[in-house]
């Protein structure tokens, strides 16, 4: 049998415990308190949902060896709780870090011939490469492939018969790998991460009268130095759903008068984690989120085109702005992103000439970019699960003699 506790037996505690004089504690008397993971996260095999997976994901992780017999997913051993901590993972830009797209040709030949048919999804957003295979890539058509996506804002690969150690060494090449201190993880593989909706929801109902997806979002853009390149490859792909989006932040800034632009260029905007920590010297204050200053304008460091580097689900404020100012422009921008189709690209994992028993890819630009992952597909039925490895890059920056998009392309000439 269950009770539960009325507002008034609530009210008789916090009564009880505020008239106790804590300075008149008995002797060598001491007070235990057990800190757990703001988020509520257990370390390891915590949470055991390897029977729960779709049987193409245990195909692939069988075929490349990857060992589920312990459970599945895996989170870091040391799962991170303090705020301090969290930051000091990567408080600096990496100096080995190598741009890729910077050199590479410019007509793309070598990862075009490999390709039998290119289909862009839209005019300027949203390319796929029909007939390449990730895995047979050399560093040559990598570097031409970094450079499309910077340009296009993500590309799309079907039919991939692609492990999860070579979606690591392809994000590798890209970029410093992201290790997130408490995302779930492929056993035994730090940095890929888990993209599963049944094992993130912990099999809470779903419902069509509640909110899918997580909103428009970057990943990870608390980074100091900010992710560049994410690679979602899904191994199990819903027939008819589970689609993703993605909105252009070089359209977004286009979509601006050229007075707003000249206001917003040079204005820092504050992006938070998603998880909580808690800070070392005031645990009783509550957990807080990792925060970190980037441009509200970006230049990217490959095309060298300006973009608005902002998102609903991260970013909280622009500096220097008061609190009502502030939240009115970001909300104007969020709009701006969010709205304008003619910006955007979505794209539908299953489609007839797509093998389900096989994968497929996504990579776009964090840099450039928002995407909404649309909630419509049904765990059990028709499950979605994937793996995903993010690219860390150079920290972001605006540099005020770069053009937008359409200077660049003479668009408007």
């Amino acid at each position: 049998m269950t009770t539960s506790t009325t507002e008034s037996q609530v009210n008789d505690i916090v009564t009880k415990y505020n008239k106790l004089d804590l300075t008149k504690s008995t002797q060598n008397a001491t007070i235990q308190v057990e800190l757990k993971n703001a988020n509520g996260f257990q370390s390891g095999f915590g949470d055991e949902y390897s029977s729960e997976l779709p049987e193409s994901t245990k195909k692939r992780f069988a075929k490349y060896g990857i060992d589920i017999s312990k459970g599945y997913p895996e989170r870091p051993e040391n799962i991170i709780t303090f705020l301090e901590d969290a930051y000091k993972i990567r408080d600096s830009a990496n100096p080995d870090y190598i741009e890729r797209g910077v050199n590479a040709d410019l007509e793309k030949k070598a990862l075009f011939a490999k390709a039998k048919e290119v289909r862009n999804l839209t005019k300027y957003v949203g390319t796929e490469l029909v007939g390449v295979q990730l895995s047979d890539l050399n560093e040559q058509e990598l570097d031409e492939l970094a450079l499309l996506v910077s340009e296009r804002i993500v590309v799309f690969f079907r039919n991939q018969d692609l492990s999860p150690q070579n979606q690591l060494r392809i994000g590798e090449f890209f970029g410093t790998i992201e290790r997130h201190p408490l995302a779930a993880q492929v056993p035994g593989h730090p940095g890929i991460t888990t993209i599963w909706g049944k094992y993130n929801r912990k099999n809470a109902d779903k419902s069509f009268k509640k909110k899918g997806g997580r909103a428009w979002h970057t990943d990870l853009d608390h980074e100091f130095q900010g992710p560049s390149l994410t690679h979602l490859h899904l191994d199990a792909i819903p027939e008819s759903s589970g689609d993703t989006a993605w909105t252009s932040g070089y359209g977004a800034f286009d979509k601006l008068s050229p007075e707003f632009q000249k206001f917003l260029e040079g204005k820092v905007a504050i992006h938070r984690s998603a998880h909580k920590y808690y800070e070392r010297d005031n645990i009783l204050g509550g957990s807080k989120h990792i925060e970190r200053e980037h441009p509200l304008v970006v230049t990217h460091p490959v095309t060298g085109w300006k973009a608005l580097f902002v998102n609903r689900s991260h970013t909280v404020r622009i500096k220097d702005l008061e609190p009502e100012e502030s939240q009115v422009v970001l909300n104007y921008l969020y709009d701006v992103l969010e709205k304008n189709l003619d910006i955007q690209a979505r794209f539908t994992w299953a489609v007839p000439d797509q093998d389900r028993s096989l994968g497929a890819s996504a990579i776009w630009d964090n840099r450039v970019s928002n995407h909404y992952a649309i909630d419509d597909y049904d765990d059990k039925e028709d499950p979605r699960h994937g793996t995903r490895v993010t690219s860390l890059g150079a920290p972001p920056v605006f540099k005020e003699n770069s053009k937008s998009q359409r200077e660049a392309l003479g668009l408007d000439n």
